[in-house]
């Protein structure tokens, strides 16, 4: 199973049993504890270790090292004791004595099975960081699993002030601790009443991601880490079927821009209702190969033991660091094989109901405060694993160097504390109204400028294979797709930092993990709907960690829509979708920055103040063709401040345009207006969030000032038109204290309906052109039938 054989075996147990027999504080520790056994090759693997740790003066003896191992078994079981009771139970007894039926939950959850396999691992994390006298960063995928994070924390004191208040290490915290786990507490004012969720979230202490959405994390962690940085990511063979992209880690790591990284992947051969697929398919042999044939080294260890994780960091970081110098002399090429640690265990082995279906949620088999049977299996399962509250806090002080070695508390840990803003903003090249040129070659200018003006972040491009049709052209010729293998006389090099795979989810990923850097993500606006999950995942943490006054201090990420509706009637239906925009604009708006430039002065003036914002996501539709600039740079810099801007003066029908094709509708149904003796005005809205109903204070800050508003939109305007790149319907949502109401507003928008057809007659199928627009308009006033002439 370990690949291994007979001969090996045999030779590994003779190795376990002479270490045992010469030193009796290895055989000490090498009995286990609870539910925590060793076997002889994490014997072997572990006395390995140490010695190394004694050779390289980090420990004066075996001894003094394998106290951080003795620590991490007392903890591992206290751990796995509080994540049960966090499922089942509404107290502790710290004594040990049994639970009473009224001690129990009536509505017991969790994901208990998956929190227990994390225990070891996460606890494994923190003594690796001890043993080694650094704080490690880390990630996990399967945000569920969440219980496991906090009841680790909580016994190491990793916590946030408001966890820190609410969960001291005693009797009375703990049972606050485990009351409040699914309590679905909530204040007056709708938010969660307790600091603890269901999932990682910014109460956690050291959280990067909910990791609600399976998968997004084996598609960021290649780019998260700095060169000088370390990152574990404990990763789940359930998500192992979900996005596509996590087999090409290697083929993005370079040891001049990424810090070590260890996959760790927590095999215990479940999903909810059956075997992963991964087991379906053979198991961890199986897996193993599928590794080695994707760029990886594989490494298996015993996903129950916190010491087989110790030893697993370790051996995956000094294999990663050997290679790097290894090629950084020039006896090696890229791909480095990644070291992966395959954590092989039972799910929720520790407790009743190991390795059953049940074991992913509530393994008991029924609610043990109405159940006897299910009461004595908890307290039975609960006594294996109980440890006295005074050994829990000696093993807590073990670990606690943190001090001694001058490093950070794990929820500090480097990639928990970004805080970037950019050296130089450069001044854009402002264009003259009336000159022409693509938004998208303005983006590429500024872009270039950007990073030229900023040397020292690193630079992830997400790109779904179509820069060049996208107009950054300088961009990618600066800055290279990123390949093992460069194609003389294409814009490729090793070092690119364009990442490119046909696979929107893994690209934005690219960008979304490079926390540490500036980002840029381009994609088509149909195709850019594969992102959703992963920004809204980011988003929401993001947004919630604003709300506890911790906001999230990394360079805001901007992700423009190209070839979009408007522009993109060559190609089908399917590739005409303005949802991208619609969806995000569900989104809290002051993180979820939802803008349609219509020209290429105001392109720029977005691209430039998102990336002088931190903690946001800009989703920026910019045209690709040729555009007249409407608005020159004094203009654009203001539209972008307030919101929207009023092109002149208004009149009895007010025309507000969203969008680059829509504005220039709304100018000539002004003009053909004018014709016909109606006055009108024409209002260009860049942010339609800015002015909606906020829904919090937070949001409430975001909004266009109220005298703005009420100068831009008069109440007593006689008629009110919208001409919007989205779904009327969508946009009227979003902006409901502008609408009138249906006697004096008017809609106009993509309508649904489409084909292999050109801008023009886009506009024209779905109602949006200007004659349409004019009809309805002159029909709406009243005007008489001679006033309806065609245009």
């Amino acid at each position: 199973m370990n690949g291994y054989s007979i001969e090996d075996s045999h030779r590994i147990q003779q190795r376990a049993a002479q270490y045992r027999q010469r030193y009796p504080q290895f055989a000490n520790w090498a009995k286990g504890r609870g539910v925590i056994e060793h076997t002889d090759l994490t014997q072997v693997r572990v006395f390995d270790l140490c010695q190394e740790l004694v050779c390289a003066g980090r420990y004066d003896s075996l001894d003094d090292a394998l106290i951080i191992f003795e620590a991490a078994d007392t903890l591992t079981n206290a751990a796995m004791w509080l994540v049960a009771h966090m499922t089942y139970a509404s107290r502790v007894d710290l004594s040990g004595q049994p639970l009473a039926a009224d001690d129990f939950k009536e509505n017991p959850q969790g994901h208990t099975g998956g929190s227990l396999n994390m225990v070891p691992a996460y606890l494994g994390y923190t003594a690796a960081n001890a043993l080694a006298g650094l704080t490690r960063s880390w990630l996990m995928g399967q945000g569920h699993c969440v219980a496991a994070i906090e009841s680790v924390n909580i016994l190491l004191g990793n916590l946030h002030p408001e966890q820190q208040a609410r969960y001291t290490l005693d009797e009375a915290g703990l049972s606050r601790l485990v009351s409040d786990f699914y309590s679905y507490a909530v204040t007056p004012d709708g938010t969660p009443g307790v600091p603890l969720g269901s999932h990682v979230n910014p109460h956690t202490a050291g959280g990067l991601i909910e990791g609600g959405y399976l998968g997004f994390a084996e598609l960021q962690y290649t780019h998260m880490p700095l060169p000088g940085e370390r990152l574990v990511a404990f990763l789940s063979d359930g998500a192992f079927e979900e996005q596509r992209g996590s087999d090409w880690a290697s083929r993005w790591w370079r040891a001049e821009d990424c810090g070590l990284v260890t996959p760790v992947m927590i095999a215990n051969g479940r999903r909810i209702d059956q075997r992963s697929t991964i087991f379906l398919q053979g198991g961890t042999d199986w897996f193993r190969q599928h590794l080695e044939l994707n760029g990886f080294y594989p490494i298996l260890i015993d996903g129950r033991d916190p010491a087989a994780f110790i030893w697993g960091i370790f051996e995956a970081e000094s294999r990663l660091q050997a290679c790097s110098e290894q090629v950084s002399a020039g006896h090696m090429r890229y791909p480095v094989k990644l070291p992966y640690l395959i954590a092989e265990t039972v799910k929720g082995y520790g407790f009743y109901g190991a390795g059953s279906n049940a074991a992913h949620g509530t393994p008991l088999p029924a609610i043990p405060r109405f159940d006897e049977v299910s009461r004595r299996h908890f307290n039975e399962s609960i006594a294996r694993l109980f440890v006295p509250e005074i050994e829990i806090h000696g093993a807590r002080d073990v670990l606690a160097t943190h001090r001694a070695d001058d490093r950070p508390a794990e929820k500090d840990h480097p990639l928990s504390c970004r805080d970037v803003k950019l050296q130089t903003v450069p001044e854009p090249v402002w264009l003259q109204t009336a000159v022409s040129e693509s938004p998208m070659v303005a983006i590429d200018r500024q872009f270039v400028a950007l990073v030229k003006a900023n040397p020292a972040l690193r630079i992830r491009l997400g790109n779904p294979d179509e820069l060049r049709s996208n107009q950054m052209n300088q961009s990618l010729d600066l800055l290279k797709h990123r390949t093992l293998t460069p194609e003389p006389g294409l814009a490729e090099s090793l070092h690119g930092s364009v990442i490119t795979a046909l696979n929107e989810e893994a690209v934005v990923s690219a960008a979304l993990g490079n926390k540490g850097g500036m980002n840029l993500v381009v994609s088509y606006e149909a195709f850019a709907m594969k992102m959703i999950g992963a920004l809204r995942q980011e988003i929401i943490f993001a947004r919630h960690q604003k709300s506890l006054g911790r906001p999230a201090r990394w360079l805001s990420v901007p992700v423009i829509a190209t070839s979009h509706l408007w522009e993109n009637g060559k190609n089908e239906q399917s590739h005409q979708d303005p949802a991208f925009g619609e969806v995000l604009m569900g989104e809290m708006s002051d993180t979820a920055r939802v803008v349609y430039p219509p020209d290429c002065n105001s392109a720029v003036a977005c691209l430039n103040e998102c990336f002088r914002t931190q903690g946001q996501f800009w989703a920026m539709t910019v045209p690709k063709a040729k555009l007249p600039a409407v608005f020159d740079g004094r203009q654009a810099v203001q539209l972008l401040r307030d919101g929207a801007i009023a092109l002149g003066e208004a009149g009895d029908v007010q025309l507000i345009a969203v969008g680059a094709y829509q504005l220039r509708v709304c100018l000539e149904v002004a003009e053909a207006l004018a014709q016909r003796g109606l006055s009108s005005g024409v209002v260009c809205l860049l942010e339609p969030g800015r002015f909606r109903s906020p829904r919090d204070p937070i949001e409430s800050g975001h909004q266009s000032g109220t005298s703005y508003r009420a100068e831009l939109f008069p109440h007593d305007t006689k008629l009110r038109v919208f001409v919007c790149h989205m779904r009327p319907e969508a946009l009227l949502g979003i902006c409901r204290p502008l609408d009138l109401g249906p006697d004096r507003t008017l809609a106009f928008g993509y309508e649904n309906h489409g084909g292999t057809l050109d801008t023009s007659g886009l506009l024209q199928a779905n109602k949006c052109d200007a004659h349409s627009i004019v009809q309805a308009i002159l029909s709406k006033s009243g005007s008489s039938g001679a006033d309806k002439a065609t245009l």
